[in-house]
């Protein structure tokens, strides 16, 4: 079976695995975990800034961090197709008390113009605009990459405004490969940034939130209060370790492996391989008589396994479990189908 429905579903490899069993742990709780201290002062150096915390999920980092941030009834600005506003069951306002409107998602770019006739002041009767958030790279999408032209304007304004900046940086190891930014570069512009551990480097579980010491302690308390704090968890802190040293430079391999797909594909009109820049291949089926649930329904039966994102639209992605062969078959299998459709 070719799994490609995301780059969570990667198994932890023998290496992670020894690294993992001889984890010297303590408990979290209490902030005496060794191998989880060591996590958090390294990611928290990787990307120029004074802390970081581990936190179970993404999704939970994103609130963590969003909470820092934005104050009950106050407001965050995003993308209209933002994982923070689409994917996490709106626990911006169900946990945070957060408000949240949203700017059309369209391509890679962002207007930083449009955002910035968005924010509205404090003073009644309006809802303050507190902070701004950020996919990078950014999941429904495709994968894309926001220049770093761009985001340099968004840091502009968004100190000119007085609002704080947030990255969703669940994949930014993606963007930094594929546009050999430094992450330390992408740490500058943001107050906060969380990032995942289990998408494309491999690692079981596990994300960050980073930012100032001063956040960082506010963020330990949040994480309490959420049920996110845990006890010997250096055991996973280890396998985030090693695929941080191990996995982040071979993401290039999944990149290249996503644009082969795209180009044996692009003949059947349902994507364009210009815009594959990273590891997420969207599937425009619209065009199709297949809709996304039943190409992803007939693929599994021969093996290849995608996710349905939309009705029309299906998501591939690669990763380090899947290998050139499994890349070849599932160019048979899907191209089959949709040119049979």
């Amino acid at each position: 079976m070719v799994d490609l429905r995301s780059d969570t579903v990667t198994r932890p490899t023998a290496e992670m695995r020894q690294a993992m069993a001889s984890a010297e742990v303590g408990d979290d709780v209490f902030g005496d975990d060794p191998t989880v201290n060591d996590l958090e002062a390294y990611v928290a150096g990787l990307f120029g800034h004074e802390a970081a915390l581990f936190a179970p999920s993404g999704s939970m980092a994103n609130q963590i961090a969003l909470q820092l941030h934005v104050q009950p009834g106050s407001e965050l600005l995003a993308g209209g197709d933002a994982h923070v506003v689409t994917y996490e069951l709106g626990a911006a306002a169900a946990i945070g008390g957060i408000t949240t409107r949203t700017w059309p998602s369209v391509g890679a770019d962002l207007d930083v113009e449009q955002i910035a006739a968005m924010i509205r002041p404090v003073g009644y009767p309006s809802v303050p605009t507190k902070a701004i958030a950020v996919e990078q790279t950014h999941n429904l999408g495709g994968g894309t990459v926001v220049p770093l032209e761009t985001l340099r304007g968004l840091r502009e304004m968004a100190e000119r405004s007085g609002v704080g900046l947030h990255c969703d940086g669940a994949r930014i190891w993606h963007a930094h490969v594929a546009d050999g930014v430094p992450l330390a570069t992408y740490g500058a512009l943001f107050d906060t940034l969380s990032v995942c551990l289990s998408k494309g480097l491999g690692a079981p579980v596990g994300s960050l939130i980073i930012g100032s010491r001063e956040r960082i302690a506010q963020a330990r308390v949040l994480r309490k209060r959420m049920g996110g704090g845990m006890r010997q968890v250096g055991i996973l802190a280890a396998a985030g370790r090693h695929a941080l040293e191990n996995h982040i430079d071979r993401l290039a391999d999944d990149h290249a492996r996503a644009r082969k797909l795209a180009e044996a594909l692009a003949p059947l009109g349902v994507v364009d391989p210009s815009r594959i820049r990273t590891n997420l291949v969207p599937l425009d089926l619209s065009k199709s008589s297949l809709d996304a649930p039943t190409l992803a329904a007939l693929a599994a039966k021969q093996g290849v396994l995608i996710a349905p994102m939309l009705p029309d639209i299906a998501r591939v992605v690669t990763h380090l479990d899947v290998d050139d062969e499994g890349i070849d078959q599932a160019i048979v299998v899907l191209g089959g189908l949709i040119s049979g459709s």
